[in-house]
């Protein structure tokens, strides 16, 4: 049996500036660190909110290389936990629209592993359109990884609307999702599409969103939180920056599953 952990989730209102929203991550990457986190998770799009949806692409880094990827792997190493760093833009084989990526950093600060978001955002009314398509190329492999500690998951904020995504990757540990939701459809949406996931298979989720007026003047949902397998939420902050911790309790999530066995029960997919 796994040992219990701490886990944390960092809410940010990241600017349009790299190098202050990297200064405001390391703090806070620190503080979880500082208050036990084993794993810390920061949000998507952490490293820049920009002017225009354009400028990640010209902010965007070779995998493996670049500014960006080595603050994170100073992070990770300066805390001693393992990181995952939100979205990272990567360069892709269109020189006008960037992969974006997850990347989660061992303690020694080495890549872990990385997973592209699958499912490119799209939604217009009350006043907004978004279309990430338009300058974000999709990725195509779902990802978990095993830590020996905890079994991972993956997923990036619009992925959460599909189900069978996590599906595909049940049984693990824990579901992480770096988002950056809007206001509109976080209201909306966001608290019983994470707890859905959760209940449904039977894990944690730790969600790590943006929640906030940015200077570009979008406006983000927050409510980070973290989610224990029976579906209760045992963590969350509403708006602003700052860290939520929560104990990921393997004996749990054995226990749920015992009681419940919905997912030995399965017989489509």
């Amino acid at each position: 049996m796994k040992e219990k952990f701490c886990a944390a989730a960092i809410q940010m209102v990241s600017g349009s500036q790299v190098a202050d929203n990297l200064a405001r991550a390391a703090d806070l990457v620190a503080e979880a660190a500082a208050k036990g986190a084993r794993l810390a998770v920061l949000p998507e799009y952490f490293c820049l909110m920009g002017e225009k949806d354009s400028d990640k692409v010209g902010k965007c880094e070779a995998y493996g290389q670049g500014p960006i990827q080595q603050a994170l792997a100073q992070m990770a190493r300066d805390a001693g936990l393992w990181l995952v760093a939100g979205t990272v833009p990567l360069s892709c084989a269109d020189p006008a629209k960037v992969l974006n990526a997850t990347l989660l950093y061992s303690p020694q600060g080495e890549v872990a592993a990385r997973y592209d978001k699958i499912h490119l955002f799209g939604f217009s009314g009350l006043g907004e359109s978004y279309c990430e398509s338009d300058t974000i190329q999709a990725g195509h492999e779902p990802v978990k990884v095993d830590l020996d500690f905890v079994e991972v998951a993956f997923g990036i904020c619009y992925d959460l609307r599909f189900p069978e995504l996590f599906r595909q990757l049940a049984p693990f540990d824990l579901m992480i999702l770096p988002a950056a939701f809007t206001a509109t459809t976080g209201q909306a949406h966001w608290e019983p599409l994470l707890r859905a996931r959760a209940i449904e298979n039977q894990s944690y989720v730790l969600a790590s969103a943006q929640g906030g007026t940015h200077q570009n003047g979008r406006k983000t949902h927050g409510h980070s939180m973290i989610i224990d397998p029976w579906g209760r939420i045992v963590a969350e902050l509403d708006q602003g920056e700052g860290v939520i911790l929560a104990e990921i309790d393997p004996i749990l999530t054995q226990s749920v599953r015992n009681r419940l066995p919905a997912l030995a029960h399965r017989v489509l997919g």
